[in-house]
């Protein structure tokens, strides 16, 4: 639990000594997937990874060169959310959690005109102590993932964790099947096919696309979307969109 006299929560490593060191729950990051970088990671052992590479507070991420899909669970406290939020947002590519405050100089910033999408998760989380043990307390006020990119969206609408889901940008299909999430470029494609398709056909019509090379694992993520709708299996490697959603379109 925080100590009395603590502002607020740190994410991982806070500027401030006296503060406590508060880790993502682990089946937050399980259901988002892999990440490329943790900025804000803390001092191992850790017992559990948050990425692939880690900053820790000695490492000074803010000032360190961010590369491919960021995991960011910043310093809560108001001077040092700002940076990290800011530098996120400027790096543009994965995901932040933060409390969902709103009215906040950095959401008015960084997050409403920056994500591409925010999931509000329902209730309010417990994160964990360094040691792996869950703290007994919530978090105090609600949280939000704030995704940063158009497949980080994808992983925020794929995921499954419970709360409100809500998209940012609305994104115009440009070049056939460009930007959108993997759930928007497919029903859109399929809307235009006659009867049900072949997995091996989705594959090849998105081998060639912008999409599919900024993700070497597109046909994970296409065989993923199709699995959560609105879209129906009707034989082994066969798939229709439902009537509803084909007519609608």
């Amino acid at each position: 639990m925080p100590r009395k006299n603590s502002k607020s929560m740190s994410g991982h490593q806070s500027a401030n000594p006296k503060s406590e060191v508060w880790l993502t729950p682990p089946e937050i990051l399980t259901a988002l997937g892999s990440f490329d970088l943790d900025p804000c990671a803390v001092t191992p052992p850790r017992p559990w990874p948050t990425a692939q590479m880690h900053y820790t507070r000695s490492d000074n991420g803010l000032l360190k060169p961010w590369d491919g899909r960021v995991w960011l669970n910043p310093p809560y406290q108001t001077h040092e959310i700002r940076k990290w939020i800011a530098r996120m947002a400027d790096h543009g590519i994965g995901t932040a959690l933060i409390f969902a405050r709103t009215e906040t100089q950095h959401f008015a910033q960084h997050v409403w005109p920056a994500c591409d999408a925010l999931l509000f998760l329902e209730g309010r989380l417990h994160f964990y102590y360094p040691t792996g043990d869950r703290a007994a307390a919530n978090s105090g006020a609600p949280s939000v993932l704030c995704a940063y990119g158009v497949d980080d969206a994808d992983a925020l609408a794929g995921s499954g964790l419970p709360g409100a889901f809500v998209p940012l940008k609305l994104r115009a299909f440009v070049f056939g099947f460009d930007s959108g999430t993997w759930r928007e470029v497919l029903q859109q494609w399929m809307k235009q096919q006659t009867g049900a398709v072949h997995l091996a056909d989705l594959y090849r019509a998105f081998a060639a696309s912008p999409k599919a090379r900024r993700n070497r694992n597109y046909q994970a993520k296409i065989r993923q979307s199709l699995q959560r709708g609105p879209f129906e299996r009707v034989a082994p490697g066969l798939w229709y969109l439902q009537e509803q959603e084909r007519c609608n379109g």
